[in-house]
């Protein structure tokens, strides 16, 4: 598992507004987080729960919706969690390879990436 912080642009889903929030990148976090009020805002619409585990063992329950996110210059659509308010913004995995990027950890930086068909 790698963290840290990278900006992430996060849009109501037909991109025509959006908000900057430093999430950190986890790469242990299937989906990317963010406070529910943010995506009220932007008008993201709650489409369904999922089961999350987190690093405690603990099971939780969120809504999901579907955004635009704008990351290392690519605008692209993405599910994102109604995350609450005292939590920090995630940028989880499914964003990440949405996005065609990887994770150095290293230089704590994203990088371009290859998709696979094999």
């Amino acid at each position: 598992m790698s963290l840290f912080h990278y900006p992430l642009e996060v849009g109501d889903p037909s991109g025509s507004r959006f908000e900057t929030v430093e999430a950190l990148v986890d790469t242990g976090a299937t989906f990317t987080v963010v406070p529910a009020s943010m995506l009220e805002r932007l008008g993201v619409a709650r489409q369904d729960t999922v089961r999350l585990r987190l690093a405690d063992d603990q099971v939780i329950e969120r809504d999901l919706g579907e955004t635009r996110v704008r990351l290392d210059g690519k605008t692209l659509n993405t599910v994102v969690v109604f995350g609450d308010e005292d939590a920090l913004p995630l940028l989880g995995v499914y964003t990440l390879e949405r996005a065609l990027l990887a994770v150095d950890p290293v230089g704590q930086r994203l990088v371009p990436t290859e998709a696979l068909l094999m």
